[in-house]
Formats: structure tokens, C-alpha cells, sequence
């Protein structure tokens, strides 16, 4: 009997059949991802957040809302802050450089304590001993003003403020000429009749007409318009243009016939020591005021430096304030993003047990749930940035608010955002990655 060889067919194993826990992981999450561990890589918790995300848009928007609203407060606020700062500086830099206002002091009236400013103890000789015998001084000027003044022009009136002072207050106040020319030293001595008049006045009284060169009457007495001051606009108490400078010596002779004059101007020398300037004054003044030891002085020296720095302080507390108080929406924000996550845990209960059962570990769960929380924050953060920037400029357009939009408000703002975003979805990430496996199967 031969033998016989019968050729044999190869088997190839059979193809796996996927457990329950994948056939349902399949039909709620889509394919297995490509490895065999099932750890699940960033991409991939991305991928899955971002799913999640379009999958509630609606109460992912209102999530968001929080932060968006957040962001862009603290943006404004913060615009709203640095401008106001801002505003201040450029209107402390009109007032001059190097700059000191001696005003008189508080009078009392019937055992009453005036307001300050209110007693006249500064004259015009004060204002010449000043210039004699205090050294490091650029320029001194008294200064007399009068407001509510009615200034006539051809057949159009207006109400406006005089003052009267040295032609040395062009520098030390920063007044430029944008037409003609200022009053200078001839026109002081010889008391002349001219006059620098502000845009403001220059428009109610001209029009568009040419002012240099024509008459003006103030209090019945006749003025040539010498020059047209550049617009200075409001220093936040009253409109700067409106105002016509003279000759302190005219206005002295032919308006107000005073001997105190309302204040004086020091212009220190550049590097000067203002408190030294300042102590020189104060002697000098209670010396020719007769002010006993122990007595209040019957004025006050104020230094424009020190004002402005003031200012500055108060306006950088003003925009921490308003920063803070807006901040506290992006708190806001952050407990939604905590209550929305909590309860998309819920949800999700029996999706994270079978990501569990088939090989998912507690990083992945954290890892997809923390995710999708950052990306809620980020994508507010951006809304908020442009809600922010937008609403700066709306303000300054039709309020006329003077707003500065910063990087460094947007930088922060947007971080803190993705700060919310972190520390806010860590706890529900990782309430989802401590949950049983076999308890969050069964879950309905």
C-alpha cells in the first residue's frame, strides 16, 4: 500500500470577536484608537473635547459666556484706567515743568475758616522779592484773573475767563501760538492793549474769520486780538481754550486796579531742588508777612511735581481697583466652567466606565475632561479679548472716554483665563477619573 500525501491547508487564526465593553465603547465613542495599551494620547483628548464641545454648542457658548464677559471687563477697565492716567499726565504737562503755584491761604470770616485761596495776602511785590532774592528760579509771574468776563467782538458776545501775567507764562504754561504772535516784554512795560485769545473764543466770537489783527471790547475797554492760542482742550474741570491772556500790567491799570494779585507762578531751574526752592519761598513770605513762630502761614506753596504724582498714584489705585472688580467675573466664569464639567460628568458616566473597561487609565479620563475645560476658557478668553478691544473703542468713540488698550491687560486677562480653565476643571476631571469602573457601567 502506498502512501499518500495529502497537502494541507495553512489556518489562519479567526479574527477576534470585540468584547461587550467594545461594542459599546464603538457605538457611543466611534473606532477604538489605533494602540494597544489605551492610553490615550493629547491628540486624541483633543479630538474628543472638541467633540464634546460641538455637541452642547449651546451650553458651551453659555459656559463661555463667564470668561468672554470676564475678559472683556477686565480689558475695559483696565483701558478705561490707563486712559484716565493718561489724561491726567498730558493735562499735569500743560500746566508746565519744574513748576511752583503759591496761592494765598483760608481767611476766617465771623470765627469762620474760609475756603482755600479765599484771603488775599499775595501782592505784587511779593512776586518781585521772590524774583530778587530766591535763587534757582527760571521765571516768576503773578497771576490776576477774573471769570465770567463778557467779551465783545463786532456784533457777537461771549462769556469767557481773563488772566493776566507775565509774558513768561507762554513757557511756563505751555501756551503755543497758533496764529500771530504773543504779548512780550514791550507790551508789558508800556501796559499795551493787546491780547492771545483761545480757540474757543476765537470760534464764538470770529467764526471762521481771522481774529489776529481785529478788536475785541472787554469790560468796555478796546483790545487787539495779537495772537490765537493752539488748542489745548479740557483739563477735566473747565475747557482750556477758553480764555483770553493780557499784560499783567494792563489788566492791573485798566481792569482791576488791585494790589493782591490771585497767585504767582515759579518756574524752577532745570535739577533744581524743589523742596530747597519751596523752604526758600515759605521763609522769604512769612518774613514779609509778619507770620509769628507757632502761626498758620496765610499761604500755601504747592509743586505741580508732587501733584502729578498724586495723580498718578490715585489713577494706578483707580485701574487695580477696576481691574480687580472686573477680575471677579473671570471667578465667575471659572465656577461655571466647574458646575458645567460636574455635570457633563454626570452625563458621561457610563462613556468614562466602558473608557475604563477597555484599558483607559485615570490620566486619560483627567486628561480628556481637563482638556475640554482649557479649551472652553481659551475660546473665551479670545471672544473676550475681542469683546474687550471693541468695547475700548466704542467707549472712546461715543463717550469720548479716553481709553489705552495695553498688551500687557490682554496678556494677563487671557491668561487668567487659561488659569480659570485649569484650576476650575481639575476638580470635576478628576471626580471623573476616581470613578469605579463597574459602578459607572451600570449607571443609566
Amino acid at each position: 500500500m502506498s502512501e499518500r500525501h495529502t497537502a494541507t491547508a495553512v489556518e489562519t487564526p479567526p479574527e477576534p470577536v470585540p468584547s461587550a465593553a467594545e461594542k459599546s465603547y464603538s457605538a457611543v465613542l466611534g473606532p477604538l484608537p489605533p494602540h494597544v495599551t489605551g492610553t490615550m494620547a493629547l491628540e486624541s483628548s483633543i479630538s474628543s473635547a472638541v467633540e464634546a464641545i460641538k455637541a452642547n454648542k449651546l451650553r458651551s457658548f453659555l459656559t463661555m459666556l463667564g470668561i468672554i464677559i470676564g475678559v472683556g471687563a477686565v480689558i475695559v477697565m483696565v483701558a478705561l484706567g490707563s486712559g484716565a492716567s493718561a489724561s491726567v499726565q498730558q493735562r499735569l504737562a500743560g500746566l508746565g515743568t519744574n513748576l511752583l503755584t503759591i496761592m494765598p491761604g483760608g481767611g476766617f470770616e465771623g470765627g469762620v475758616r474760609q475756603a482755600q485761596g479765599s484771603r488775599q495776602s499775595l501782592t505784587v511785590a511779593d512776586v518781585q522779592a521772590i524774583a530778587t532774592d530766591v535763587p534757582g528760579l527760571d521765571a516768576v509771574s503773578p497771576n490776576l484773573d477774573a471769570g465770567g468776563v463778557q467779551v465783545i467782538a463786532n456784533n457777537q458776545n461771549w462769556n469767557t475767563q481773563i488772566q493776566a501775567n507775565y509774558p513768561s507764562i507762554f513757557q511756563m504754561q505751555d501756551y503755543q501760538i497758533a496764529n500771530g504772535a504773543a504779548y512780550d516784554q514791550n507790551d508789558e512795560n508800556s501796559a499795551a492793549l493787546v491780547a492771545d485769545i483761545g480757540q474757543t473764543v476765537a470760534t464764538n466770537l470770529f467764526g471762521t474769520s481771522d481774529p489776529v489783527g481785529q478788536r475785541i471790547m472787554i469790560r468796555g475797554v478796546p483790545f487787539i486780538v495779537k495772537g490765537v492760542l493752539v488748542a489745548k482742550g479740557s483739563n477735566g474741570f473747565r475747557d482750556q481754550d477758553d480764555i483770553i491772556l493780557i499784560p499783567f500790567s494792563t489788566a492791573n491799570v485798566r481792569l482791576f486796579n488791585q494790589t493782591y494779585v490771585n497767585n504767582i507762578y515759579v518756574q524752577m531751574t532745570q535739577g533744581q531742588d524743589s523742596t530747597t526752592v519751596q523752604n526758600a519761598i515759605t521763609t522769604l513770605l512769612a518774613t514779609r508777612h509778619h507770620i509769628q513762630p507757632g502761626q498758620q502761614n496765610d499761604f500755601r506753596v504747592f509743586n505741580n511735581a508732587q501733584l502729578a504724582q498724586t495723580a498718578q498714584q490715585t489713577s494706578a489705585t483707580l485701574t487695580y481697583l477696576l481691574g480687580g472688580v472686573a477680575g471677579v467675573s473671570l471667578l465667575v466664569g471659572g465656577i461655571g466652567i466647574m458646575n458645567i464639567m460636574l455635570v457633563s460628568v454626570t452625563e458621561r458616566t457610563r462613556e468614562i466606565g466602558i473608557r475604563m473597561a477597555i484599558g483607559a487609565r485615570q490620566s486619560n479620563i483627567l486628561s480628556q475632561f481637563l482638556v475640554e475645560s482649557i479649551l472652553l476658557s481659551i475660546a473665551g478668553g479670545v471672544l473676550g479679548i475681542a469683546f474687550g478691544v471693541g468695547g475700548a473703542i466704542v467707549l472712546s468713540k461715543l463717550a469720548g472716554w479716553s481709553t489705552v488698550v495695553t498688551p500687557a491687560a490682554i496678556a494677563i486677562s487671557f491668561g487668567f483665563a487659561a488659569a480659570v480653565g485649569v484650576f476650575f476643571g481639575y476638580y470635576p476631571a478628576r471626580t471623573a477619573a476616581n470613578l469605579n469602573p463597574i459602578e459607572a457601567l451600570r449607571y443609566e
